[in-house]
């Protein structure tokens, strides 16, 4: 399965968490969790798949997927997550950052 498709499921079925520092850059920049929601069904693709180099987190290791994407009104959003494993079932992680984009990140 496309790991975007598989994305949007995740998200569309409410099976997504935000990190705190997720959360601190949503607040920063006035984003709910609806506008990241709606900027990841919305996109076309994943803008870049990388490792996750940080050893101390939980996530060391993990593909992290870099979407850009538009909400419904407009916003650019860049969001930055993993797929993991939790109680046997999926989760997508916004884990590292929720942000209004600029074009040039």
């Amino acid at each position: 399965m496309d790991t975007l498709v598989r994305i949007k499921q995740l998200v569309l079925r409410g099976s997504i968490r935000f990190t705190e520092k997720a959360r601190d850059e949503m607040d920063a920049d006035s984003l709910q969790a609806v506008d990241v929601v709606e900027s990841i069904v919305n996109a076309q693709s994943i803008t870049k798949t990388m490792r996750s180099h940080s050893r101390a987190k939980r996530f060391a290791g993990e593909r992290l997927y870099v979407i850009k994407s538009f909400t419904y009104d407009g916003i650019l959003v860049y969001t930055k997550g993993t797929i993991v494993s939790q109680a046997q079932r999926e989760v997508f992680y916004v884990l590292v950052s929720a942000k209004i984009s600029t074009y040039d990140e």
